[in-house]
Protein backbone atom coordinates (compact mmCIF):
# COMPACT_ATOMS: atom_id res chain seq x y z
CA UNK A 1 0.00 0.00 0.00
CA UNK A 2 1.29 3.57 -0.94
CA UNK A 3 1.15 5.76 1.86
CA UNK A 4 -0.03 9.70 1.53
CA UNK A 5 1.92 12.59 3.44
CA UNK A 6 -0.70 15.00 3.26
CA UNK A 7 1.45 18.59 4.20
CA UNK A 8 -0.35 19.95 7.30
CA UNK A 9 -3.14 18.11 9.52
CA UNK A 10 -6.50 18.57 7.89
CA UNK A 11 -9.91 18.60 9.06
CA UNK A 12 -12.49 16.61 7.32
CA UNK A 13 -16.15 16.16 7.62
CA UNK A 14 -16.87 12.39 8.36
CA UNK A 15 -20.52 11.64 7.55
CA UNK A 16 -22.38 8.37 6.67
CA UNK A 17 -24.44 6.95 2.97
CA UNK A 18 -26.03 3.95 4.31
CA UNK A 19 -23.79 1.72 6.36
CA UNK A 20 -20.32 3.65 4.89
CA UNK A 21 -18.23 6.58 6.31
CA UNK A 22 -16.97 8.82 3.76
CA UNK A 23 -15.51 12.31 4.65
CA UNK A 24 -14.52 15.56 2.34
CA UNK A 25 -12.21 18.42 3.80
CA UNK A 26 -14.30 20.48 6.32
CA UNK A 27 -12.96 23.79 4.44
CA UNK A 28 -15.08 23.11 1.35
CA UNK A 29 -18.30 22.90 3.62
CA UNK A 30 -20.30 25.71 4.46
CA UNK A 31 -22.67 23.97 6.46
CA UNK A 32 -24.85 21.32 7.71
CA UNK A 33 -28.74 21.15 7.73
CA UNK A 34 -32.38 19.28 8.14
CA UNK A 35 -33.34 18.11 4.36
CA UNK A 36 -37.17 19.72 5.51
CA UNK A 37 -39.89 18.88 2.71
CA UNK A 38 -39.46 22.42 0.38
CA UNK A 39 -37.16 20.67 -2.05
CA UNK A 40 -38.48 21.49 -4.94
CA UNK A 41 -37.54 18.81 -8.17
CA UNK A 42 -35.53 19.84 -11.47
CA UNK A 43 -37.54 18.56 -14.90
CA UNK A 44 -35.25 17.14 -17.42
CA UNK A 45 -32.22 17.23 -14.84
CA UNK A 46 -29.38 14.43 -14.10
CA UNK A 47 -30.40 11.67 -12.15
CA UNK A 48 -28.31 12.63 -9.27
CA UNK A 49 -30.27 16.26 -9.19
CA UNK A 50 -32.88 15.80 -6.48
CA UNK A 51 -33.92 19.49 -6.54
CA UNK A 52 -33.30 22.56 -5.44
CA UNK A 53 -34.46 24.50 -2.14
CA UNK A 54 -34.10 28.22 -0.95
CA UNK A 55 -31.50 28.48 2.13
CA UNK A 56 -31.61 31.79 3.67
CA UNK A 57 -32.24 33.34 0.20
CA UNK A 58 -29.78 31.71 -2.14
CA UNK A 59 -30.88 28.58 -4.54
CA UNK A 60 -29.24 25.86 -3.66
CA UNK A 61 -28.99 22.34 -5.71
CA UNK A 62 -28.97 19.03 -4.13
CA UNK A 63 -27.19 16.23 -5.49
CA UNK A 64 -27.80 12.77 -4.60
CA UNK A 65 -24.02 11.51 -3.71
CA UNK A 66 -25.53 7.83 -3.60
CA UNK A 67 -25.96 7.60 -7.51
CA UNK A 68 -23.09 9.35 -7.92
CA UNK A 69 -20.70 7.07 -6.22
CA UNK A 70 -23.25 3.96 -7.53
CA UNK A 71 -24.13 3.48 -4.21
CA UNK A 72 -27.19 0.84 -3.65
CA UNK A 73 -30.04 1.47 -1.60
CA UNK A 74 -32.60 4.15 -2.69
CA UNK A 75 -33.33 5.58 0.68
CA UNK A 76 -32.10 9.06 1.26
CA UNK A 77 -30.75 10.84 4.57
CA UNK A 78 -32.65 13.78 6.09
CA UNK A 79 -29.65 15.88 6.46
CA UNK A 80 -27.71 18.18 3.70
CA UNK A 81 -23.95 19.25 3.79
CA UNK A 82 -24.11 22.52 2.34
CA UNK A 83 -21.04 23.65 0.61
CA UNK A 84 -19.10 27.02 -0.25
CA UNK A 85 -20.89 28.31 -2.94
CA UNK A 86 -18.86 28.25 -6.26
CA UNK A 87 -17.82 31.91 -6.90
CA UNK A 88 -17.06 31.19 -10.79
CA UNK A 89 -20.14 29.64 -11.19
CA UNK A 90 -21.96 31.41 -9.28
CA UNK A 91 -24.11 28.65 -7.45
CA UNK A 92 -24.51 26.62 -4.34
CA UNK A 93 -24.88 23.00 -3.81
CA UNK A 94 -25.72 20.50 -1.21
CA UNK A 95 -25.53 16.63 -0.83
CA UNK A 96 -28.15 14.84 0.68
CA UNK A 97 -26.44 12.22 3.66
CA UNK A 98 -27.59 9.70 6.09
CA UNK A 99 -26.02 11.04 8.77
CA UNK A 100 -23.26 13.12 10.38
CA UNK A 101 -20.48 11.36 11.92
CA UNK A 102 -18.00 13.49 13.56
CA UNK A 103 -15.19 16.31 12.28
CA UNK A 104 -11.79 14.62 12.47
CA UNK A 105 -7.95 15.28 11.96
CA UNK A 106 -6.23 13.53 9.51
CA UNK A 107 -2.80 12.78 9.93
CA UNK A 108 -0.45 11.70 6.41
CA UNK A 109 0.10 8.23 8.20
CA UNK A 110 -3.83 7.41 7.89
CA UNK A 111 -4.53 8.29 4.91
CA UNK A 112 -3.54 5.59 1.57
CA UNK A 113 -3.83 7.34 -1.78
CA UNK A 114 -3.39 4.69 -3.92
CA UNK A 115 -6.71 3.87 -4.59
CA UNK A 116 -6.94 7.85 -5.35
CA UNK A 117 -9.77 8.19 -8.89
CA UNK A 118 -12.88 9.24 -9.88
CA UNK A 119 -13.89 11.49 -7.20
CA UNK A 120 -12.02 9.39 -4.41
CA UNK A 121 -8.64 11.47 -3.18
CA UNK A 122 -7.87 8.52 -0.95
CA UNK A 123 -8.81 5.76 2.14
CA UNK A 124 -8.68 7.03 5.81
CA UNK A 125 -7.75 4.05 7.84
CA UNK A 126 -9.35 4.28 11.60
CA UNK A 127 -9.57 1.25 13.86
CA UNK A 128 -13.00 0.75 13.50
CA UNK A 129 -12.47 0.48 9.65
CA UNK A 130 -12.11 2.87 6.75
CA UNK A 131 -13.22 6.15 5.88
CA UNK A 132 -13.53 6.81 2.03
CA UNK A 133 -12.52 10.68 1.21
CA UNK A 134 -14.04 11.59 -1.36
CA UNK A 135 -13.33 15.60 -3.25
CA UNK A 136 -16.80 17.40 -3.67
CA UNK A 137 -15.19 19.33 -6.16
CA UNK A 138 -15.54 16.41 -8.46
CA UNK A 139 -18.65 14.91 -8.03
CA UNK A 140 -20.43 18.57 -7.67
CA UNK A 141 -18.80 19.64 -11.49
Amino acid sequence: MSESVIEADIQVLEFYLDDRKYCVDIEHVDEIVDRGNDLTPLPNSAPHVEGIVDLRGTTTTIINPKRVLNIGGESTGERIIVFDPDEEENRTTGWIIDEVNQVARLEGEEVDDSVEGGSVLGIVKRDDGFVIWIDPERINA
